[in-house]
């Protein structure tokens, strides 16, 4: 019952708390929706103010994220507020959309202030940040939003929203009660960017476990400051890999970068330091850009900017700095100062009150001026009042009324200021900050400022005309070097108030010094390429900015600088150094007055990794276990610390009933091996091991704890597995892997070893063998490996009762040769000595070149001397030998694995000891051995030439093995440049006959060459020799360069000619054939030094000896062309060639007796011989078939040809060599033609015969005396008989007593008039016709009266 009625009144407690706290819910509200109807009615009655009118963009509705469908369409929309109506621009990822660029993909709109932004049909190229800029005169505003296109993998409509999926098989995401575990890899190092660039860091991101749609909080910092999307900064979160990019780069982005990834089990950071170099700068000399440009202090009519010195001078001193600004919304930049200013900080005055600014600054020095700086944030010139009250009308709802501002109380007069200070004093300008009276209910109060130069009673007002708002005050055109006091009066409608209290006397002049160097430089080895560098602060420094830090190579003297944004601690960590220099560095310090002097150098320091305890083995397995001991085997660690690892030590525990004992150590002593035999364990318990690598800074933390073994001694007949297994050489598509033995053998020994191999990401089923072959070797090359692939490898050992157990699997190794990687090169030295040589670019401080034989570490120096200088190794073979035959590797400790091997085999060694015997017992080469040659005046020329041969070289001339030397009958020559050597004789006699030889030395190299001149060899040259002698004596006089010879124009003329030299005009040249002398007057021609005698039409009668004499005073020459039986046959040969080439085609004509076949030549000879064919057989001549000449034309007559004479015709010119043949083809249309062209010729000739003509016996004209008698007779033929017909005057007469007409014997037609008479007188024609044709004569006959001709010679 007690129970029961706790139970009730605790029920009735716990409503009636529930109904209170509902009431004082809604009396919470309607208070809240009271005040914001009240803010809302303020804001009405104050835009309705034309005075306030104006005011910048305000967002109502800002733009919100989204995650859409691949495909999908999205609508990006706000709605903007402010007067002017401001001006919307969207962006995606700082880059202008302008849809006109991309039609169909965006789409913007713009109304009742409302703005919006569709995607159309999103991509992955669509996900991005997106953000909306509004502008107007009073002032510049932005909303950003982000958009993440995913791909679902299900069919559905492109338009509509992807389906959600059945939570019955994903189940609701929630991360309560789940512990996630974040792991930061894929990390970005340290990064070097230049300004202007662009740079992106990134870090791969794994959260386990993996909840379907939960996304962490991503998050980067810089210098742990939180950073926010902007034009400088974009960032992106893919669901695994955060991204963020420095869009280009200025000195302002230097610093420690972090990420920091945030679940609910906590968070997880990763930082990494970004430096940013200076660009180049566009005049050599010429000093980096300011930086980090801000606004201290804005008012309606001054705005103070300040900034930090640049690191980089330019190797001169910066003259000062100039201030230039912009207006929002233009591109148009205004120089604010007319003269440098040295000091970081300077008012901007002539600003127009309401508009906004930005700024920026340039160094000068000596050598010109620098790029500008990043400019700095927009700020608007007005009071801090009005922009703290405009900046209230924006600022969100937070649930609280803030009240800024009280009613007037009319009629009271301020009271004075309080606290007024000089806050800051430059030579330049001065600014005063004070606080407001005390008193409440002073709306509206506004400041006077007044001024008074010390020592004076008169107080000046400054701003006479417009009091100030704001409680900060700047006063400018202040005489440098004068002491000021100043005091401030406050206003209202009321009247003036009293005056604050003076402010001390303040001497205009820049109050802030210089700081004093630091001291105490010192750095210490960090990594290889960085050194941490500290140092004593600067002693009463004002101000301070920071400090910029500089480093140099010893020796060096050039001094660049570590950091070009200042650090504000006394410690920095300087990177980008090159590993295995010496460095000195050097600190100076910065505030706004300049940059101070730099402190001492510090103590040189190497630059390499600083020696560190070594990081904990891992990959603890057994390798053996018995009755009391078990055989451990681990991996070395990732990371030595520096220093060689010098040995290990090995903690076990016991674990009963799955509780850990207390760890106790095994070994005492470090072992150096990567294995150990842990005894005094107990049989069948279970131990847990744990391993500590020590070097010489330390004992190195313990491994993590093993899997638990059971201490049982092991039977089976396989052995166990094999151990310490380690990766060399790894190339493109190799690489060499090394092993142990099993330490456990099973029943029987081991006797030959398995490699298995796998891409890292496959299943365990892609395991497979590189070897089907089981290797006897601790070692093996693989090979065919793919580039770029990441494989893992694994052994078994095999005994006679089968395979054991497989190896620990080796660490991920990726098939890329790295670059920088040499390989072992054999070289013979000029001693003949053998070595392999290796180079390592990578060489550290600390680094050993290990040779091994068989990849196991020689150390029996009796076959193989090692030597190493620097970067390179030398293995020195002693006395080579086949026991040498064997594969060399040499590995680099203290690197990343940079390692070779050289295989010397059988063959190779043989090689290398002939190349060996070479160089130590050197010959000289020769380019070409001892040889002779003909000079001029019939010398002989003994020479050879060597390859190469030094200025020590010497020359012995041996003759049948007696040394010969200079002399009338040696001349010798040896030039050493060119390798040539020579031995020149004027002649040979029979006493030269022999074996000529040169013996070359040079230094230790020998070698020789002979030339054997004995017997029918020796007596060529003799001959030859003797020969040249002789003409060079007739070259002396006139003689014969070309000997007579012939030619044979293409007009088939022949054409003697010869060619002369050394004439004179006295030099005659005479012809003759055969022994008779041809005249000048016979074509002779001497003209250029070429005689030519031509012959224009040659026959027989040409044959002969034909020769020409040169002669003169000096001397003479003769010269003869034998033109008589085989030499006349060869020249006509020649010309018949000339005959046949001009021969044009083979053609068919046809005559009145038959079928003519004919060719042309332009010349023809008379002894030219032809053979006329006829499908391919000579052709025997008769009286049918004929051939003859005419002029040029040779043919064949086929007389009455019939159908047997068609086929293929030939005519073959006869030259004594090939000969030419021309062919036609007489057959088918051809043939047909030329037959019916011989019946119609024939028919024509048969008719042309026949024809009746008169023959002849007329004359043209006959005069004769009146009364006299007129005989005349012509006589007439043709077949048959023809018809006479006389005709007078074209009119037929007939036979009578005065004119007879007679036809006798069908041959002669007779004419006679008995008695001519006037009437006679006229034109008579004969006209003779038959069947064949008419033909006529005619004469004319004229009758003349004896008186009338003596009349006419009267």
């Amino acid at each position: 019952m007690a129970r029961r009625d706790l139970f009730s009144s605790g029920l009735e407690m716990e409503r009636s708390e529930l109904i209170s706290r509902k009431e004082a819910m809604r009396e919470s509200a309607d208070r809240i929706c009271l005040n914001k109807r009240i803010h809302d009615q303020e804001e009405h009655s104050k835009r309705m103010n034309e005075d306030s009118l104006m005011h910048p963009p305000e967002f109502v509705i800002k733009p919100r994220s989204h995650t859409v469908w691949e495909k999908q369409c999205v609508r990006l929309h706000c709605t903007v507020t402010g007067w002017p109506n401001p001006r919307v621009v969207w962006y995606k990822n700082n880059v202008a959309i302008e849809s006109i660029a991309n039609p169909g993909k965006y789409k913007l709109e713009s109304r009742y202030s409302v703005h919006s932004l569709d995607i159309n049909r999103c991509d992955f190229d669509d996900t991005a940040q997106y953000h909306v800029s509004a502008m107007n005169s009073k002032g510049e505003l932005s909303a950003f939003a982000s958009v993440v296109v995913k791909r679902f993998k299900g069919e559905v409509d492109e338009y509509m929203p992807a389906p959600r999926r059945a939570s019955t098989k994903d189940g609701p995401v929630s991360e309560y009660g789940v512990t996630f575990q974040t792991h930061i890899v894929d990390k970005f190092g340290v990064s070097f960017g230049r300004e202007g660039e662009t740079m992106s860091l990134g870090c791969t991101v794994v959260i386990y476990p993996s909840l379907h749609r939960y996304q962490p909080e991503v998050q980067w910092y810089k210098d742990g400051v939180l950073l926010s999307p902007s034009k400088w900064y974009q960032m992106h979160w893919s669901g695994d890999r955060a991204t963020l990019t420095l869009a280009h780069l200025n000195k302002e982005d230097e610093g420690l970068y972090t990420l920091r990834v945030t679940t609910k089990s906590g968070y997880e950071t990763y930082s990494s330091y970004v430096f940013v170099r200076d660009s180049d700068a566009e005049m050599e000399g010429a000093p980096g850009a300011p930086l980090d440009v801000r606004c201290l202090d804005a008012n309606k009519d001054y705005i103070i900017v300040t900034w930090k010195q640049p690191a980089v001078d330019g190797g001169h001193s910066i003259l000062g700095y100039f201030v230039d600004r912009c207006e929002v919304g233009t591109n148009h930049w205004i120089q604010c100062n007319d003269t440098p200013v040295k000091f970081a900080r300077f008012p901007v005055t002539g600003l127009v009150e309401g508009r906004s600014y930005v700024f920026r600054v340039r160094a000068i020095n000596n050598s010109g001026m620098s790029h500008p700086s990043r400019v700095s944030e927009p700020v608007a010139a007005m009071d801090p009042g009005d922009r703290a009250r405009l900046r209230g009308t924006s600022a969100p709802w937070t649930g609280q009324i803030i009240v800024t501002e009280e009613e007037p109380a009319e009629g009271i007069v301020p009271g004075r200021p309080l606290e007024l200070q000089v806050t800051e004093a430059t030579k330049n300008y001065v600014v005063l900050s004070w606080k407001p009276p005390g008193e409440k209910g002073l709306e509206g109060v506004r400041y006077y400022v007044e001024k008074c130069v010390s020592g004076t009673d008169t107080w000046q007002r400054v701003n006479t005309e417009i009091p100030v708002k704001s409680p900060r005050f700047a006063l400018f055109d202040l005489a440098e070097g004068k002491s000021y006091s100043f005091r401030v009066r406050c206003c209202n409608p009321a009247g003036v108030g009293e005056p604050s209290d003076p402010t001390e006397a303040t001497t205009v002049g820049d109050k802030l010094d210089i700081p004093s160097a630091p001291s105490k430089v010192v750095p210490i080895r960090n990594t290889d390429t960085s050194v941490v560098v500290s140092w004593v602060a600067s002693s009463d420094a004002k101000e301070l900015v920071g400090y910029y830090i500089e480093g140099s190579i010893v020796g060096s003297n050039v001094w660049e600088p570590c950091n070009n944004k200042p650090v504000n601690v006394t410690r920095f960590i300087c990177h980008g150094l090159m590993t295995g220099e010496k460095y000195v560095f050097r600190v100076r310090a910065v505030n706004a007055a300049g940059l101070s002097g730099f402190s001492p150098e510090s103590e040189p320091v190497e630059v390499k990794a600083a020696i560190a305890s070594p990081a904990p083995p891992f990959g603890i397995s057994v390798l053996e276990c018995v009755r009391d001991s078990m055989v451990l085997a681990w991996k070395q660690p990732s990371f030595i610390g520096g220093a060689d690892i010098s040995g290990y030590f090995v903690d076990y525990r016991e674990v009963v009933d799955g509780v850990p004992g207390k760890w106790h150590e095994a070994n005492i002593k470090a072992v150096s091996e990567r294995a150990y035999r842990v005894s005094d364990l107990m049989e069948n318990r279970k131990y847990q091991f744990q391993v500590r690598a020590a070097n010489m800074a330390g004992v190195g933390i313990p491994s993590l704890p093993s899997d638990t073994f059971p201490c049982k001694e092991w039977t089976i007949a396989v052995p166990g597995p094999p151990h310490d297994l380690q990766v060399r050489e790894v190339r493109n598509d190799s690489l060499v892997l090394l092993w142990k033995p099993p330490v456990y053998q099973g029943r029987d020994a081991v006797n030959g070893f398995y490699i298995d191999i796998k891409e890292e990401d496959a299943p365990v089923e892609a395991w497979r063998s590189v070897n089907n072959k089981a290797t006897e070797k601790t070692y093996m090359k693989i090979k065919n490996l793919k580039e770029g692939e990441v494989f893992v490898f694994r052994v078994r050992a095999q005994n006679k009762a089968g395979v054991g157990k497989t190896s620990e699997v080796t660490e991920p190794v990726s098939a890329v040769t790295k670059p920088g990687t040499n390989e072992i090169s054999v070289a013979v030295d000029d001693d003949g000595i053998i070595s392999l040589n290796f180079e390592c670019c990578d060489l550290t401080p600390d680094s050993k070149f290990v040779w091994s034989k068989n990849y196991e570490e020689i150390t029996d120096a009796s076959r193989l001397t090692m030597e190493t200088k620097g970067n390179k190794s030398k293995a020195v073979f002693n006395t080579p030998a086949e026991e040498d035959i064997g594969i060399y590797s040499c590995i680099v400790t203290h690197t990343d694995g940079a390692s070779s091997s050289y295989d010397l085999s059988e063959q190779e060694l043989k090689r290398l000891l002939e190349v060996s015997h070479d160089h130590k017992f050197p010959i000289i080469p020769l380019k070409s051995e001892l040889a002779v040659e003909l000079l001029e005046k019939g010398r002989v020329r003994f020479w050879l030439q060597a390859e190469k041969i030094s200025a020590d070289g010497k020359v012995d001339y041996v003759f049948n093995e007696n040394l010969i030397s200079q002399g009338e009958k040696y001349k010798m020559n040896f030039d050493k440049s060119t390798g040539v050597i020579e031995m020149i004789m004027e002649s040979l006699t029979p006493a030269d006959e022999g074996t000529f030889t040169f013996r070359l030395k040079d230094g230790k190299a020998t070698n020789q060459s002979s030339l054997v001149l004995i017997g029918d060899v020796f007596k060529g040259l003799q001959k030859e020799s003797e020969f040249q002698m002789k003409e060079w004596v007739r070259k002396q006089g006139p003689h014969f360069i070309e000997y007579l010879s012939y030619e044979v124009t293409p007009e088939c003329c022949v054409l003697l000619k010869c060619k002369v030299g050394n004439v004179k005009k006295e030099t005659s040249a005479l012809w003759y054939k055969d022994g008779q002398e041809i005249k000048a007057d016979e074509h002779l021609g001497f003209t250029e030094g070429v005689l030519k005698l031509e012959i224009a039409q040659i026959s027989k009668k040409d044959s002969g000896v034909y020769e020409v004499v040169l002669k003169d005073d000096r001397g003479k020459d003769t010269s003869k062309l034998n033109l008589t039986d085989q030499g006349f046959k060869d020249l006509m040969n020649e010309v018949f060639s000339f005959i046949a080439n001009s021969s044009t085609p083979l053609k068919i004509t046809s005559t009145d007796e038959g079928i003519r076949l004919y060719t042309f030549v332009n010349f023809y000879n008379d002894l030219l011989q032809v053979t006329w064919h006829y499908k391919d057989s000579a052709i025997s001549f008769s009286d049918r078939i004929k051939s003859g000449v005419v002029g040029e034309q040779l043919w064949l007559q086929i007389t009455e040809p019939t159908e047997k004479d068609t086929g293929k015709y030939a005519i073959e010119f006869h030259d004594g060599k090939g000969g030419l043949r021309r062919t036609v083809e007489l057959a088918g249309q051809a043939f047909d033609d030329a037959f019916a062209e011989f019946q119609r010729l024939k028919s024509a000739a048969i008719a042309e015969k026949g024809r009746a003509r008169v023959a002849g016996g007329l004359p043209d004209v006959v005069t004769i005396q009146e009364g006299k008698a007129l005989n005349l007779t012509c006589n007439i033929s043709g077949d048959p008989v023809p018809k006479v017909t006389w005709l007078k005057n074209d009119r037929e007469i007939t036979s009578d007593d005065h004119c007879i007409l007679k036809f006798e014997s069908g041959k002669f037609a007779s004419f006679t008039i008995t008695a001519v008479n006037t009437s006679d007188t006229g034109k008579y024609s004969i006209l003779v016709k038959n069947k064949y044709g008419t033909e006529s004569g005619d004469f004319t006959v004229s009758v003349f009266i004896p008186e009338e001709a003596a009349g006419k010679k009267k």
